[in-house]
């Protein structure tokens, strides 16, 4: 009883339930585990005991918690302009509860987050009926102050939220793509940010989508020579700046001024590249990340010997101030990996961590190579944001929407940077339930949460803030993460793990706040179990949820398919995701068969295979019956047009549309459950046959114009001339 009081002192669950009438103990060794990863001591009956003495004592003696909610009733349907856009807001009228206990007579002060004059919030009076402070305050993080009458002080960081998320335009549909998986006659092996920007301009133009979501464009973790590198967007070094890999090359200013020698090697790798492209599209070859890379990263070497002009040499200063000591660590630790390998717990000591003098001493003697990677920080950021112009030229209401990942590469750059956030020895997951009799670890480290708060959350509004920098919305992937994550200790399995919470208030408002900064959405990928008040509190907040077709039934009642009108509009509506079957093979049954072939079924496939049938035969009669099949059932193409009515007849706020379902690829992006028995994350956009497809083929498939015509009701012009 005793351990179990201490790890519900440090948000640590003994227990939790995978459905409503069912509850699993966690392991004492997963308790202990998780609470040693917050530097608790719970080893002993003795050291429990202190630890909770210790605990309840700092908990009754604190004036203040490390991080305070003050949300306002600010209207975030409209997007701030300009950076003087976190003027004075009202406060709402209820009191945090941080406050409700201190002392009568307490004096608050806010000092602003821009060093601006100091804010004297009166006397406070600990009632919970007091309403909130009456001053005015900008939206951001300050820092609070409280004094009570003996002269016993404390601070806190204070976030001034805006009570919602921007809210979505009227209705919008747009495509969801993996990025690499779309080639053009210019990519080099896999699809880039030119790519990406055509992509978004046509559409918008041409059919009037209203955005493009695409996967996490986060920075990879290198190979190392000789390996085999995680082509996984979802596993990736850093969070906080995108991957080079990405680069449109001939796009890069300074690449027209190549002369000479590096103008012939240039050369050199412009034909490698396009027989790589050939390799992919026309002789079935796997996009080859680690191949472009190398060729990308050889073109780059070239450009970065020429100089910069006046107006590029003050902007990539500007870009350098910006982003200051985060962009200077990113870009040192893949100088270190480059000499000492991708791992940086197999580095020396010393350099291990980043504030070390060895660690200072190391980064001036590889200042050229750091220089190298910052510089490829602000060319990939330049062109996300001349993506996302693209985006909103053509007429786009939101633009680009970026995946936000659930977290990164232990080896990698976030994680030596940001060392003393993460929880040492634990890897997030998922516990065992009705798809996954095993659970889930994703090899990536949490966040510990008490880190966090005492930061006022910087890590995350930093990240936020760069995923936002170039976007119409982000998709947060597991966003049941911002309340909690399963934990599991190293070298154990996800069985052994538990779930330690997170406040959801602060993470939720710093997520409301940077959301209204950027004037972005907020679509948070809620698939899954999900934990009871979650969607409300998402809801609550603005931000939206993701609705996948074949998951919505009715599973309170009769287990039948949801019927439109019950559907939440507060969500993005989709048939399929990179994690699924696409809708072709769905409909056709082929990722049954596809998993047989692979070895996975735990059942014969007749059972298999009459399951998957009858789920759609299920769904096809309620389109059918709602008159959105006339030709009957029987015709792939009919039923994947079907689906995407359906979802239309939905209320659902945005409509995604996966691009692969507008050619007929049966093959999904990612098969979960596999390593190397499938080519995840490596495989073109294909039509029904298995031929790669590219951007320019996509533009003139009739396939693909027969699908969107479903869409012409959001079309805000008519179509153009195809």
């Amino acid at each position: 009883m005793t351990l179990a009081r201490l790890a519900a002192l440090h948000g640590v669950a003994t227990s939790y339930s995978p459905s409503p009438d069912r509850t699993v103990q966690a392991s004492e060794a997963a308790v202990v585990a998780a609470l040693a990863a917050l530097d608790v001591d719970a080893s002993t009956p003795e050291a429990v005991r202190d630890a909770v003495a210790a605990r309840e004592r700092a908990l009754r003696e604190r004036l203040l918690p490390p991080t305070v909610v003050l949300w306002t009733d600010t209207d975030t349907d409209a997007p701030p302009e300009g950076p003087a856009r976190d003027g004075a807001k009202p406060t709402p009228p209820e009191t945090p509860e941080a406050l409700t206990s201190l002392p009568p007579g307490t004096r608050l002060t806010v000092e602003t987050e821009d060093e601006g004059p100091l804010i004297d919030l009166g006397d406070f009076t600990g009632a919970a009926e007091t309403p909130a402070p009456s001053t005015a305050l900008p939206l951001g993080i300050h820092r609070l102050r409280a004094t009570t009458p003996d002269g016993t002080t404390a601070e806190a960081h204070l976030v001034v939220a805006p009570h919602r998320a921007p809210a979505p335009p009227p209705r919008a549909y747009g495509f969801l793509v993996q990025l690499y998986s779309l080639l053009s006659r210019h990519s080099w092996g896999m699809g880039d940010l030119g790519d990406l920007a055509e992509l978004a301009s046509w559409s918008g133009r041409a059919l009037g989508a209203g955005f493009v979501q695409v996967n996490p464009l986060h920075a990879a973790v290198p190979t190392p020579p000789g390996g085999a590198g995680d082509p996984s967007p979802y596993r990736p070094s850093s969070r906080r700046f995108p991957d080079p890999v990405h680069l449109r090359v001939e796009a890069v200013p300074e690449f027209a001024h190549l002369g000479g020698e590096a103008r012939e090697r240039a050369g050199e790798c412009l034909e490698r590249a396009a027989e790589l492209r050939a390799a992919v599209l026309r002789e079935g070859a796997l996009i080859d990340r680690d191949a472009v890379w190398e060729l990308k990263s050889a073109a780059l070497e070239l450009i970065r010997d020429v100089p910069l002009g006046p107006g590029r040499c003050a902007a990539y200063s500007d870009f350098l101030a910006e982003h200051g000591e985060a962009l200077e660590d990113h870009a040192t630790w893949y100088a270190l990996a480059e000499r000492y390998g991708p791992d940086w717990h197999a580095w020396p000591r010393p350099l291990q961590d980043p504030a070390s003098p060895e660690t200072a001493r190391a980064r001036n003697e590889l200042m050229d190579r750091v220089d190298f990677h910052e510089r490829l920080a602000w060319l990939t950021d330049e062109q996300l944001a001349a993506a996302q112009r693209a985006a909103r030229d053509a007429g786009m209401p939101v633009g680009l929407i970026h995946d936000l990942a659930v977290g990164v590469h232990p080896d990698g750059a976030d994680a030596w940077a940001q060392r003393r956030h993460f929880a040492a020895g634990m890897s997030t997951g998922a516990p065992p339930d009705a798809f996954n009799a095993h659970g889930q670890d994703w090899g990536l480290p949490p966040w510990r949460p008490d880190r966090l708060a005492e930061s006022g959350y910087a890590p995350f509004r930093a990240l936020l803030r760069a995923t936002l920098r170039h976007a119409g919305a982000v998709r947060v992937d597991h966003v049941m993460g911002l309340f909690r994550l399963w934990w599991v200790p190293t070298g154990r399995t996800p069985v052994d793990g538990t779930y330690v919470r997170y406040d959801a208030e602060a993470m939720l408002a710093v997520l409301a706040l940077e959301a209204h900064r950027a004037g972005a959405l907020v679509i948070g990928e809620d698939l899954g179990t999900v934990e009871p008040g979650v969607r409300e509190a998402l809801r609550e907040r603005g931000v939206l949820g993701t609705s996948v077709l074949w998951f919505e039934r009715d599973w309170d009642g009769d287990g039948l398919p949801l019927p439109p009108e019950r559907w939440r509009a507060d969500c993005l509506a989709t048939a399929t995701t990179h994690d699924l079957p696409s809708t072709a093979a769905r409909v056709t049954g082929a990722h049954v068969r596809l998993r047989h072939d692979l070895g996975l079924l735990t059942r014969p496939l007749a059972a298999e295979r009459a399951e998957a049938a009858a789920d759609v035969r299920e769904w096809l009669a309620l389109i059918s019956r709602l008159g959105l099949l006339p030709g009957g059932a029987g015709r792939e193409e009919d039923e994947v047009r079907a689906v995407h009515r359906f979802l239309l007849a939905t209320p659902a706020r945005m409509v995604g549309v996966w691009l692969p379902d507008t050619v007929g690829d049966r093959r999904p992006q990612n098969l979960p459950g596999t390593w190397d028995q499938y080519p995840n994350w490596r495989l073109p956009v294909a039509d029904a046959a298995g031929r790669p497809v590219t951007l320019e083929d996509l533009v003139a498939a009739p396939r693909l114009h027969a699908l969107l015509d479903v869409f012409e009701a959001l079309r805000p012009h008519p179509p153009r001339t195809r």
